[in-house]
């Protein structure tokens, strides 16, 4: 007689998230489950990857067809290796969580209703980004429209103010000076220096010096009222314009808020919580009280800044480490004397060097990395590594998608 599981007796391990980590997690796992016993679904509140390193650019123009080469739809290509035929992909939002006692699985609420049954759930939702990067989850349709609509406003507009001077709106002035030279472009931002105080003042001051030699303005140390709203569009600019806190007179036309990203994660109970919102987490990336449950990425309340490259390539592999930990352990001994923290298979993330590549436009940037003395790389490097393509060329092997 066969041994062989049905589907429905498989473990099912539930991916949140189709993003870059979540995307990373899913080919790490491809090639690891046991197709015989194990079956992977992916959640995401899009019917598309979007790849948001190229995002600022995709909405700005419509240089380098990147509507086609970085909106990838998922589907069988997504399941690859051991998950093709074992896969599955589910279209919606989370809106809730139901979590099993003692590590037992749980299901989660979707926003249309459907319910799904999880044994191990891994969480990697992302942030949530202020417009532009605020991208419709119905169809593919819808974010075309946005993506059409924001290149019609940058356009259009005569002059623009980027409330916030993190990376991303540093990125998106440069992209702007590539598209609109003349165009004045001014950046907002509440502290003496542009980022954070993450980085040292050396790194800062250059950052501001390079973005400043595009002709984009920087106001530093000073604000205007509405950038404290969730959202700032074209049709809220009154026409006399703003007076900022330190009393300087600006007229834009468009005001795009870039004061960088929030946790994406609404959909959980607020105890499982921190005060910022991201997700408590014990070093193998399990909530503390839900060992079955896994968060990475953006999401988790780590001291450390937040990035795609954290997400892929540092927590990643100690999370599909640990998933498959998990599983032999689980089958071993029963889900619920599952301690990864004592157990010897367990990866325990201590954090990683902090780094960025800051891109403006496609023939400049620089870049920080946290190592040595801190090391400041100049433009051609990140012009190499990042800004040129914007690693356009990684999507297909991310998402098992080729554009025609």
């Amino acid at each position: 007689m066969s041994s062989k599981k049905t589907d429905s007796e498989k473990t099912t391990i539930v991916i949140v998230g189709g993003g870059i980590g979540g995307l990373a997690l899913l080919n790490a796992l491809s090639t690891n489950i046991n197709p015989e016993k194990q079956t992977v679904v992916l959640v995401d509140a899009r019917p598309t990857h979007m790849h948001l390193i190229s995002s600022l650019r995709l909405v700005v123009s419509d240089a380098d067809d990147l509507l086609n080469k970085a909106v990838h739809p998922y589907g069988d290509h997504t399941f690859r290796n051991k998950l093709s035929g074992n896969g599955t992909f589910i279209h919606g939002s989370v809106n809730s969580v139901k979590f099993g006692d003692s590590g037992n699985g749980g299901e989660l609420i979707l926003d249309n209703g459907e319910i799904v049954a999880y044994d191990i759930l891994v969480l990697a939702t992302g942030s949530s980004w202020p417009r532009p990067l605020g991208f419709p989850t119905d169809s593919r349709s819808a974010i075309e429209e946005h993506i059409l609509a924001r290149r019609a406003e940058f356009s259009k507009a005569k002059d623009i103010l980027l409330v916030g001077g993190g990376s991303l709106g540093l990125e998106l002035a440069g992209e702007l000076k590539d598209v609109f030279p003349s165009k004045p472009v001014t950046i907002i931002h509440r502290e003496p220096l542009l980022l954070n105080d993450t980085y040292p003042d050396k790194f800062r001051i250059t950052v501001q010096k390079k973005v400043e030699a595009r002709g984009v303005t920087v106001l530093l140390g000073d604000a205007i009222t509405a950038s404290d709203a969730s959202d700032v569009s074209a049709s809220q600019v009154p026409e006399s314009g703003f007076v900022t806190e330190q009393g300087k007179k600006l007229n834009p036309d468009l005001v795009v808020p870039t004061w960088g990203n929030r946790p994406n994660t609404s959909y959980l109970p607020s105890d499982l919580l921190s005060s910022t919102g991201h997700v408590k987490i014990l070093p193998t990336f399990q909530l503390p009280s839900y060992p079955n449950v896994f968060a990475f990425g953006d999401i988790i309340d780590w001291k450390e800044q937040k990035g795609a490259a954290k997400a892929a390539f540092f927590h990643t592999p100690k999370v599909a480490k640990n998933v498959m930990a998990y599983l032999d352990l689980a089958e071993a001994a029963g889900a619920s004397s599952v301690d990864l923290m004592a157990s010897k298979k367990s990866a325990k993330y201590t954090g990683c060097m902090e780094m960025i590549m800051i891109t403006n436009g496609k023939a400049r940037g620089v870049g920080y990395f946290n190592i040595l003395w801190g090391i400041i790389i100049g433009g051609w490097l990140i012009t190499l590594l990042k800004a040129k393509t914007l690693m356009i060329g990684r999507i297909p092997s991310q998402t098992g998608f080729t554009p025609k």
